[in-house]
């Protein structure tokens, strides 16, 4: 497995490049990032980037379980680019465990994912048709 971090918008949004299948290993190196930059900014935005991603092995699952009850309400918005349709429903499976906005969006599509989560997250009012 590997995760590859990077922090964009002076740490606000952190970007993480995942392949392979998640290990206990890799989020030992994530949270603490994620942990710094809440403590910086209050609440962040995640960019998950899956390429040829297969999954978490169990102690992976329990770290993500356990990093998802702390950070409830940490994390404002996640867009989630992957390349299959199981990530799909990944990111509507993963919902009800955060406060966060979560998006899907292909692989193509990852510009899009980009200024979602740039967007100051307000929402426009449509005007009704009469």
């Amino acid at each position: 497995m590997t995760v590859q971090l990077a922090e964009e918008k002076r740490g606000k949004t952190i970007t993480v490049h995942v392949t392979g299948k998640l290990s206990r290993a890799d989020y030992q190196q994530f949270v603490p990032q994620v942990e710094r930059a809440v403590a910086e900014h209050g609440k962040i935005r995640i960019l998950v980037v899956m390429d040829d991603f297969a999954g978490w092995d169990m102690g992976a699952l329990w770290e993500d379980i356990k990093f998802d009850a702390k950070h409830f309400s940490d994390v404002e918005r996640i867009a989630m680019v992957g390349e299959k349709r199981w990530q799909e429903g990944m990111a509507h499976f993963c919902k009800p465990f955060t406060k966060a906005e979560i998006r899907y969006f292909e692989r193509g599509q990852l510009p899009e994912a980009h200024l979602w989560l740039e967007e100051n997250g307000e929402r426009k009012a449509v005007p009704r048709s009469r």
